[in-house]
């Protein structure tokens, strides 16, 4: 699986294996094969293969023949032939594993599109295609205000220069047609490079940048999903998902390629299922389709004239009503049905040996309630000495002689 974390850094930090992208491990590229025909002995009389395939960056990756029998093995780094002059590349894969590669692309063996290669690198190659790796993120920053200047309306997503430093690639999305002619004009005199501009499609866009998706893995087009194909809102019907775009949507504003990989197990599901524009003739009146669950064989229906509440059916109660109606019968209310629905209660868990507390084997808090036990007690004690208290007041009280004003008499006196 790919890291994508070898060549996406801001500030040219080494994050992932910390190699930034130059690893030769063979597991930090995307789509990486394992060769499993290494170690197996060619038969007699035949040659080895001539053609390996070459890792560029983001995963890109190409076909060269090595026309002078170099000794080269897969993790090394050689310079190939380039449109103009010379590019650098890791060998991603060698052997008679190529020859299946180059089927499944369609490429035959004595193609013009397999160019050749030149040399192992030198560590001058290695240097001037790592300082050339390095102004990659400068050139995209003063690309992107160039065309905010025109006033283009694209996107540049990433910028590739090529192994010897002389030519650029520019990727592009743009949903209309751009003319940028004179954009490349202003990218060849500030920059002094060959200029070359390759529209992408969005999901492309998001195969080169790579991410984490909403499942919390890297995207499936970053790491091993090569065929990008066509998805639609049918695919999430089929499914019975709701259709809202914040879900559905991946991070290149695409519904989801994973919507497809589990649609032909709900194709082959709904085919027992009738179809849902099916009307239910009944005594009580027409019911029409609600919603329905696939995997419990489960459909809903309501009447046309009263929709308040939704009857529970299962599919062969429906194929039975159906049935009925095709022979030009008419069933018994959906009440009827839906009573004679028996829901069965599975147990999830059966307490065999009563040992179903998880908590069995924890000693029991008797500090607190002794506590609590103590202050009760304590309370009730407080109490009850308080009450003797006003008691015993009280009959203090009451022995006291009651108080006598004087006349004024005695007090002259």
């Amino acid at each position: 699986m790919s890291c994508n974390n070898c060549s996406s850094t801001i500030d040219k930090a080494p994050k992932g294996c910390k190699s930034n992208g130059n690893c030769n491990t063979g597991s930090c590229e995307k789509l990486s094969v394992f060769d499993w025909l290494a170690n197996m002995p060619l038969a007699t009389g035949q040659k080895p293969m001539n053609i390996f395939e070459v890792r560029f960056k983001n995963g890109r990756k190409h076909f060269f023949k090595n026309v002078d029998d170099l000794k080269i093995s897969m993790g090394d780094i050689i310079a190939v032939e380039g449109n103009p002059g010379h590019d650098i590349g890791v060998v991603s894969l060698a052997g008679e594993l190529v020859k299946i590669q180059l089927k499944k692309k369609g490429i035959e063996l004595d193609s013009d599109a397999i160019k050749k290669i030149y040399r192992i690198a030198t560590q001058k190659d290695i240097d001037i295609w790592t300082a050339a790796r390095e102004k990659e993120y400068n050139t995209q920053y003063r690309g992107r205000e160039i065309i905010s200047r025109l006033g283009l309306k694209m996107k540049l997503s990433d910028v590739e220069y090529q192994g010897d430093g002389n030519k650029a690639t520019f990727y592009y999305t743009a949903e209309e047609r751009v003319d940028f002619r004179q954009l490349i004009r202003d990218f060849a005199s500030t920059f002094s490079i060959r200029i070359e501009m390759k529209q992408v499609g969005l999901r492309q866009e998001a195969a080169r940048l790579g991410g984490i998706g909403s499942c919390g893995r890297e995207l499936c087009c970053s790491t091993w999903l090569t065929d990008l194909r066509k998805v639609n809102t049918a695919a999430a019907r089929y499914q019975q998902l709701s259709l809202n775009p914040q879900k559905l949507a991946g991070q290149c504003g695409k519904l989801k390629c994973c919507l497809n990989y589990e649609l032909d197990t709900y194709l082959d599901a709904l085919k027992d299922f009738p179809k849902t524009d099916i009307e239910l003739k009944t005594e009580k009146g027409i019911a029409v389709f609600i919603k329905m669950d696939i995997f419990k064989n489960l459909l809903w229906y309501t009447y046309k004239n009263e929709r308040s509440k939704w009857y529970k059916l299962t599919l062969d109660q429906v194929k039975e009503i159906i049935a009925l109606n095709k022979d030009n019968k008419t069933a018994s209310s959906l009440e009827d049905f839906e009573n004679e629905l028996i829901v069965e209660k599975v147990n999830i868990f059966e307490n065999v040996v009563g040992q179903d507390s998880l908590t069995r084997f924890d000693t029991p808090k008797r500090k607190k309630r002794r506590n609590k036990k103590h202050r009760n007690n304590h309370q009730i004690v407080a109490k009850n000495t308080a009450q003797k208290g006003n008691n015993s007041n009280a009959n203090k009280h009451s022995k006291r002689k009651p108080f006598r004003r004087k006349p004024n008499n005695e007090k002259n006196s």
